[in-house]
């Protein structure tokens, strides 16, 4: 048994390894990623994450099990901190695989999910405020929610450094079955409706059991035009190590063209268990715990330079 997951997994941790053995690799990666959710010291994932451009907070979350490739994901969901769950009962409840915006946030109310009045705190509303006020005329910021044209206030409000992060929980059983899961807040700032890697099977999150998982972290746009999970996963299929199959993962998203290219974190992990972390930026760690560990351990991600690239499009 073994889990791996982002660095800010660790307040989930814990009870994601009593899930681990006491039920399943879906229950562990739910249970670890629910106490992130719900952590508002976590900005980047659930509750009191950062909203987008109009002071609305919108929620990514998937996951899926090794053993049948099944899958559920939310994108854009508002009102539900628990993307993660409400994610889990796409899969094991509709013949879908994700749901998003007004149709996620029904979904989850059919299901008795639990629902947030203010997703958002007092001081992470001001600190949006203060953001925006940076770039934006007064009376532009005062009728955000109802200007007719969004593209170029984005543009100026976009912060590279504080865009993009996201939770990730990787886990394996005795018997081999793995599952991977992922939760996130999105891109600070971002787009109305804007949707990340994280809710999308192949993009930001992959599992097989005969072969291994990827879960991402990062600019998601990136993983999206790459499919970088799924390539994390064939590679491995194509018989290369975790290790070469994640950093030539990081080769494929450093080759994109484009004019935004920005920050990427990876973990995987084999079918036998063998895991690994790949980033973009230096000194990026991510943690491990088996259950014969008291507390999970901080291992360093092996880095692989991808130089930004953040143009402006007339």
């Amino acid at each position: 048994m073994i889990i791996v997951a982002s660095s800010n997994g660790r307040i989930g941790m814990p009870a994601a390894l009593n899930a681990l053995q006491s039920g399943s690799v879906i229950d562990a990666v739910e249970a670890g990623i629910r106490l992130v959710e719900a952590n508002p010291d976590d900005h980047t994932v659930g509750y009191n994450g950062y909203p987008n451009i109009v002071g609305d907070i919108e929620l990514d979350a998937s996951i899926m099990e090794g053993q049948s490739l099944m899958s559920g994901g939310v994108a854009a969901m508002k009102g539900y901190p628990y993307a993660i769950s409400v994610a889990r009962q796409i899969m094991e409840k509709l013949p879908h695989v994700l749901l998003a915006g007004e149709g996620a946030a029904r979904f989850a109310r059919e299901i008795g999910a639990e629902s947030k009045d203010q997703m958002l705190t007092p001081e992470i509303v001001a600190f949006w405020r203060r953001k925006l006020e940076q770039h934006l005329p007064a009376e532009i910021l005062a009728t955000l929610d109802d200007q007719s044209a969004l593209t170029e206030w984005v543009r100026l409000a976009t912060d590279p450094e504080r865009a993009y992060s996201t939770v990730n929980f990787i886990a394996r059983d005795d018997q081999g079955n793995l599952c991977s899961g992922i939760s996130t807040s999105g891109w600070a700032w971002k787009y109305p409706g804007r949707v990340g890697d994280s809710p999308i099977i192949g993009a930001g999150n992959y599992v097989d059991n005969r072969y291994g998982a990827c879960a991402c972290t990062g600019m998601g746009e990136m993983a999206i035009r790459a499919s970088t999970a799924h390539s994390v996963v064939f590679y491995m299929k194509m018989g290369r190590s975790v290790k070469e199959a994640a950093i030539q993962a990081m080769h494929d998203l450093r080759d994109l063209g484009g004019p935004y290219i920005g920050v990427m974190n990876l973990i995987a992990m084999d079918k036998d268990g063998n895991h690994f972390g790949v980033t973009s930026m230096a000194s990026r760690t991510y943690i491990m715990q088996t259950p014969g560990m008291n507390q999970p351990a901080e291992l360093p991600r092996y880095f692989v330079e991808i130089p930004l690239r953040w143009e402006t499009i007339n």
